[in-house]
């Protein structure tokens, strides 16, 4: 039995600050990247409204909006998830899910029969 209480483990603001694992230090993004990832949503956000309104782009909205989808999707599990700074296990999780979330996408879509019209 340790003979640090657990009181004293959590008492000190050094103590919460210090990494799980001696010598593996933690990174994540500062203030200015978190805003400059918002704003590049905020611009993805609105390409997507804006292809929505151009008319004639009826045949690709499908297509644009999907990767605009896993583009944006991507950035919010790599910044705002910590995933960018994670375990490559917790990555390769990731990828596996938007593979399995795009190919159900196709498969209602394809049902649907949107890519017949």
């Amino acid at each position: 039995m340790s003979s640090t209480t657990h009181d004293e483990a959590f008492s000190s603001p050094d103590a919460a600050m210090e990494s799980p694992e001696p010598g593996v230090e933690e990174h994540y993004p500062d203030e200015w990247q978190y805003i400059k990832v918002a704003l590049i949503l905020f611009a993805i956000t609105m390409a997507e409204v804006g292809i929505y309104y151009i008319s004639g782009a009826e045949r690709a909205i499908i297509s644009l909006m999907a990767v605009m989808m896993i583009a944006k999707f991507t950035l919010v599990a790599l910044y705002f998830m910590h995933l960018r700074f994670d375990s490559k296990l917790f990555r390769r999780l990731f990828v596996t899910g938007i593979i399995l979330a795009v190919a159900v996408y196709l498969i209602a879509l394809s049902s649907l029969h949107v890519f017949q019209r």
